[in-house]
């Protein structure tokens, strides 16, 4: 059983309960999230190197939300430091943090390939 909190990686838990303990549901939600991230990050990517304030903030809080919602939780936390690093122009910062966040999906595929 995994503890909530934010350095967990997946909320096994949380992710039974909104599948319905669904094996095959749980794979797929995470597949489809991981694969979204990833898109997400590429978009965040850009609006780190633009320095996009707006465009970083709502590409990260999106990212956070759909995160937190399948108990992805390190993943969730990672993506709300980029959101509040970017409302401070702390560009360098979520740059980092957009990597530790790469890592971060690499530990969440494969949790999902281990359900």
């Amino acid at each position: 059983m995994d503890a909530p909190n934010s350095l967990t990686v997946l909320d096994r838990d949380q992710l039974r309960d909104i599948t319905m303990d669904d094996d095959s549901l749980m794979r797929e939600i995470l597949s489809v999230l991981v694969d979204d991230t990833r898109r997400q990050m590429e978009l965040l990517d850009s609006a780190i190197r633009d320095q996009d304030v707006t465009r970083c903030m709502r590409l990260a809080h999106y990212s956070k939300g759909a995160c937190a919602n399948v108990g992805a939780n390190s993943a969730a936390a990672i993506l709300k430091d980029i959101e509040s690093k970017a409302s401070n122009r702390e560009f360098h910062a979520c740059e980092a943090a957009l990597g530790r966040l790469g890592q971060e999906m690499e530990l969440l595929r494969s949790a999902a390939i281990a359900l």
